[in-house]
């Protein structure tokens, strides 16, 4: 086992300041350091594409921790991005040119934001992953611009709804056949679709950009149907990837992620990893996921230390039901679970119409995901029967009593 004195959290956003937090609760009375590449605190995101993005908040309100940061007896190394790890030295390199040793080690390095191929640098193209880019989009939305949103997943709808709800031209483009085709199925899909098209959202799915058009400012996107939408700003939110470069060659095992066993440890003794960037197989569902939601990240941080101080064979697997959240106009998405689009679909309460429905996602009888539309009390008997491997037959009970 390996002696912890010296522990280092890489990654100050959500997973990474809990994990802190929870390596203090354990009694850890040894040297700790938070490593982060943003100068600020660790601050919330969720709100970035919704409150703060509509000028309703300011970033004071997003602070993910209120009492002082002394009690937790922490090295902040804030605005140092990682830039390699030496696993046989016990490591990390940043940028700055300082090296910090450590004995346990927590990734938290969550991810960032993907561009498109063709994406050029032209002002007026933005992505949306920081308190920064979230202030300089507002900014830009302040002069009432045209707006295209490129990605029609949680990020790309929800500011796609904040710019309609400023009263600004909308258009969102997405590549698949509907909005969160891809993590809710075609179905659910069409029925966000169609909640944005009904308050004013022009929506072109199962189109691609196929250009970018402005001198020096956009002006224009082209869809490879020939389709031009006018726009003064673009916003491209078509997902994140791991930030997981900085492992390269280092011995951690990569795989879409920090690659973890059921426990969330990696494959180099003393490190674990949580949050955005673990690819850790989950026993409940009998397959590997990486999961990018908020309720992940903390329960994966207090998981992960866990593992991290446990002693040798006291280790337990993480068992989790993913829990996720989207507010777009007045419509609160609540779900739970790992539903696939080609997972059996039950609308079992309400209506599209409505916008007030639960849908279940069945595999082979198992209830393995819920969704529910401004029905929010549900959700959580419906997680409990998830991590209980119960049926669709006792969901739709549950959904419509």
């Amino acid at each position: 086992m390996i002696e912890m004195n010296r522990i280092a959290v890489v990654g100050a956003s959500l997973a990474g300041l809990r994990a802190v937090e929870f390596i203090r609760r354990a009694k850890f009375e040894g040297q700790l350091a938070l490593i982060g590449d943003e100068t600020h605190l660790p601050y919330d995101r969720p709100p970035l594409s919704k409150e703060v993005l509509r000028g309703e908040w300011e970033p004071d309100r997003l602070a993910l921790r209120r009492k002082s940061y002394d009690d937790l007896n922490v090295d902040l190394m804030l605005g140092q991005r990682a830039v390699s790890l030496d696993t046989d030295a016990r490591e990390v390199q940043l940028e700055s040119g300082d090296t910090i040793s450590f004995d346990g080690m927590v990734i938290a390095t969550g991810g960032h934001v993907c561009g498109l191929p063709n994406q050029p640098q032209l002002d007026g193209i933005y992505t949306l992953r920081t308190l920064d880019d979230s202030l300089a989009i507002r900014a830009a939305l302040a002069a009432k611009p045209k707006v295209a949103v490129i990605g029609a997943g949680f990020i790309g709808a929800e500011v796609a709804a904040s710019a309609q709800q400023l009263g600004l031209e909308v258009t969102m483009i997405e590549a698949l056949e509907t909005p969160l085709a891809q993590s809710l199925g075609p179905r659910v899909g069409r029925i966000v679709q169609e909640a944005h098209e009904r308050r004013g959202v022009r929506v072109h799915c199962g189109r691609r950009v196929e250009a970018f058009r402005g001198t020096d400012r956009v002006d224009s996107v082209l869809l490879d149907d020939g389709t031009t939408v006018e726009c003064d700003v673009v916003v491209v939110g078509i997902g994140v990837s791991p930030s997981v470069s900085w492992l390269e060659g280092s011995g951690v095992e990569l795989e879409d992620g920090v690659r973890c066993d059921a426990t969330l440890a990696t494959s180099v003794p003393g490190i674990v990893a949580a949050g955005d960037v673990a690819n850790w197989y989950n026993p409940l569902f009998e397959e590997r996921m990486r999961v990018e939601h908020w309720t992940n990240a903390v329960e994966q941080a207090r998981h992960a230390v866990a593992t991290l101080l446990a002693t040798p064979g006291e280790a337990k697997p993480f068992e989790s039901v993913p829990m996720f959240w989207s507010d777009q106009f007045d419509i609160k998405i609540q779900g739970v679970g790992w539903p696939k689009p080609t997972d059996e679909l039950i609308v079992a309460r309400g209506t599209a119409e409505s916008e007030k429905l639960i849908a279940l996602y069945g595999r082979a009888g198992r209830l393995v995901g819920a969704v529910a539309f401004n029905q929010p009390p549900k959700l959580i008997q419906l997680r409990m029967l998830i991590g209980k491997r119960g049926g669709v037959d006792e969901a739709l009970e549950i959904a419509e009593s």
